[in-house]
């Protein structure tokens, strides 16, 4: 076996790793049982968007050129399919189990999901009595024959599927969808805490749906489409941009099914045609003992809400203590650079900054790249509001954000009705970048606030994710800030620069050079060290090249989330690299670089992970913190984070992920940050 196969994972068999340690928490007996089933809802919806975008990205990958290997484990798309396929049915089985144990001890709280195996004589009459009136004049089903071919299957949506034999003996499919969204999915049965999923009642009563046949199976169905369409390849430079992107939208809720899930087990001549009216392969066919869709558990939760031991223990995001309520936010930030750590510190001084801006007599412009924004966005009424206030406002809007573009095209139109000056990305590139810049101007001085960030701007998702929020008003980096966005409103990239990293062209080939620095005190005896805080790794250029400063001495300590293709701890070739993976209450996306031992530290916060897409096909931008605070809280941080013992897995020289909980000391890093926070505050 070559070295290099020691080395790398597949992406997708590390993302499926990834899942497995979501699936974990849900396992997790420390865990609050509601939050259990919320990880267990987790793990479903990533696997769905999994199966959507990766899946589907490989068998597109077949049918163009399957003898196509990727770089890091020479593995063909067919390959791994092939391994991951039976991974995820093993995964399966354990959330099937896990969910059927969370629901067990649910009923102990007065709540039950039953069947109709489970109830009595008389909710037997009064569920007959429902479906009659509230459920069976709102179904539409359907018998597939010459005169009426197989139907539509909605993404993600549940259908009941019955084979139907006829008095001569014929045997024909009939369908029912179950999405109505007028009668409710959570059903409850009178008098007590039961309830039923509506698809179940549905699939007990298909022979009323279906008279004049007999029933000789029928279960559950749920498929799931691919949606990995390239906007930029269908692109017509003589259409809208905008109007391009909703058709796109409608084409991909109509792409080909990459995977069947089925609440029943079936006979196999029954998948194989259900797979050929699909198109679809029948390993690409999966059974499911839980339901097909566990979203209905948020109102298990909302009717389970008193028992607040249920729960996570309450956390609010806190206030800031580098900011004052006495003096505009502006004049705080020219003084000092500030730093907002989220979802620990709340996000209300960018958005009062934001707001402030809106009405300042002495602001010309506001500039901005929004990614990801909330459905009740703060931020763009913020924008709005400078727009009618006559201010200079630029808004680079990246309608390619996948599963948002929806609500980005929604708040386009508002942008620009409003009189904002919206540009709608690059040919070719993602604009990824979490960028602010506001120009002022005072007595014909001009001067600048710089907010760079690791996250979108969303006040929702600041409250889930961990990211962080530098504010400055160093003239350099507002000046290479500027420079981003004049590319920008030109179609085009910046080419080079000093102070942010900027990818595509300036940010992936900075990394590779400070690792090179990192090397070189390394090979002259001295202490070399790379820290490193990120979503994913699998861009292969820096893979090879932390290799390289491993090999040559240099410490790598590495905390990433989700995909890590690069092995830890092979000896002669990553045994200085360290690799932990933090999976907790709140989702990890704030992405930290450090270069350089104690007292030379470089230390970015950045949008960007080291994946390719990120380096070299995405619009990124990492900044320089130069406060000597706020470097050395970050680098606190980073310290901390290696130091959980409660929430962070280790990675083996094998791949394998595992918590060391050996330590005498527990630490979980994130209810830690929170503490902190609330420390803060009563101590002011």
């Amino acid at each position: 076996m070559k070295i290099e196969q020691k080395i790398f994972m597949n992406r997708e068999l590390s993302w499926l790793k990834f899942n497995e340690r979501v699936l974990e928490e849900a396992e997790n007996k420390e865990v609050p049982l509601c939050e259990r089933l919320t990880f267990a809802s987790i793990y479903q919806s990533n696997l769905d968007e999994f199966f959507m975008v990766r899946v589907g990205s490989l068998i597109d990958q077949m049918l163009i050129d399957q003898d196509n290997k990727e770089n890091k484990t020479k593995m063909t798309p067919n390959e791994q399919l092939e391994a991951i396929m039976p991974r995820v049915k093993k995964l399966n089985r354990r959330k099937d189990s896990v969910y059927e144990e969370i629901m067990e001890q649910v009923e102990e709280y007065g709540i039950k999901i039953v069947n109709f195996q489970k109830i009595s004589k008389k909710e037997s009459e009064y569920l007959r009595a429902y479906f009659q009136s509230e459920i069976a004049p709102l179904i539409s089903p359907t018998i597939i024959g010459k005169r009426q071919p197989f139907p539509f299957l909605k993404n993600k949506e549940i259908y009941v599927v019955a084979v139907l034999e006829t008095k001569s003996g014929k045997e024909k499919l009939g369908i029912i969808p179950c999405g109505n969204q007028v009668f409710q999915r959570l059903i409850k049965l009178s008098g007590n805490g039961d309830y039923m999923l509506s698809e179940e009642m549905i699939l007990h009563y298909v022979p009323r749906v279906f008279k004049g046949y007999q029933v000789k199976a029928k279960t559950l169905i749920r498929i799931t489409r691919n949606a990995d369409i390239d906007a930029d390849a269908l692109y017509d430079e003589d259409l809208d941009y905008r109007d391009f992107m909703v058709q796109v939208i409608k084409k991909r809720k109509k792409l080909a099914p990459v995977r069947l899930e089925l609440s029943k087990e079936m006979d196999g001549e029954i998948i194989d045609l259900l797979c050929e009216y699909l198109d679809l392969e029948p390993r690409y066919a999966f059974y499911s003992q839980a339901p097909l869709d566990l979203s209905f558990i948020f109102e298990i939760q909302d009717i389970l809400r008193r028992e607040t031991h249920l729960f996570f223990e309450k956390r609010v995001p806190q206030r800031s203590p580098q900011f004052r309520d006495d003096e505009p936010i502006m004049d705080q930030i020219v003084k000092k650079d500030k730093l907002l750590s989220y979802p620990y510190e709340s996000m209300k001084p960018f958005l009062t900054l934001l707001q402030q801006a809106a009405n300042d007599k002495d602001v010309i412009s506001i500039k901005m790249t929004l990614y990801r924004v909330a459905k009740q966005s703060k931020i763009v009424e913020s924008l709005i509001e400078a727009a009618e206030n006559g201010k200079d406002v630029t808004i680079l809007v990246e309608l390619k954000a996948r599963f948002d573009e929806e609500n980005n095209i929604e708040w386009s139109r508002r942008l620009e009705d409003a009189g904002c000056r919206v540009i709608y990305g690059l040919d070719g590139y993602k604009v990824h970048s979490k960028l602010c810049l506001i120009t002022r101007k005072v007595e014909g001085h001009v001067s600048y606030i710089t907010q760079i960030g690791t996250g979108n701007y969303n006040e929702k998702t600041s409250r889930l994710y961990t990211d962080l929020s530098l504010m400055t008003a160093n003239v350099d980096i507002a000046m290479e800030a500027g420079e981003v966005f004049q590319a920008l409103s030109m179609g085009e990239t910046v080419e080079s620069s000093e102070h942010l990293l900027v990818a595509p062209n300036c940010l992936q080939n900075r990394v590779l050079h400070m690792i090179d620095q990192e090397i070189a005190h390394a090979r002259a005896g001295e202490n070399g060290y790379i820290g490193l805080k990120m979503n994913s790794l699998s861009d292969k250029r820096i893979m090879d090249k932390l290799v390289e400063a491993s090999c040559a001495g240099v410490k790598i300590d590495m905390i990433i989330r989700g995909i890590c293709c690069l092995i830890p701890g092979v000896k002669g070739k990553t045994e200085n690299i360290h690799v932990r993976s933090i999976v907790g209450r709140f989702l990890e996306h704030s992405r930290i670089y450090i270069f350089g031992d104690r007292g030379r530290e470089k230390v970015y916060i950045a949008s960007a992970d080291f994946m390719t897409r990120n380096t070299l096909r995405r619009v990124e931008v990492a900044a320089p913190v130069y406060d000597p605070e706020i470097k050395m809280q970050l680098i606190e941080m980073f310290i901390t984070m290696l130091s959980d013992n409660q929430k962070a897995r280790e990675e083996d020289s094998k791949g394998n992920y595992k918590i060391s909980k050996n330590q005498e000391t527990v630490l979980n890093s994130q209810e830690f940050f929170y503490e902190q926070a609330y420390q803060d505050v009563q101590s002011e």
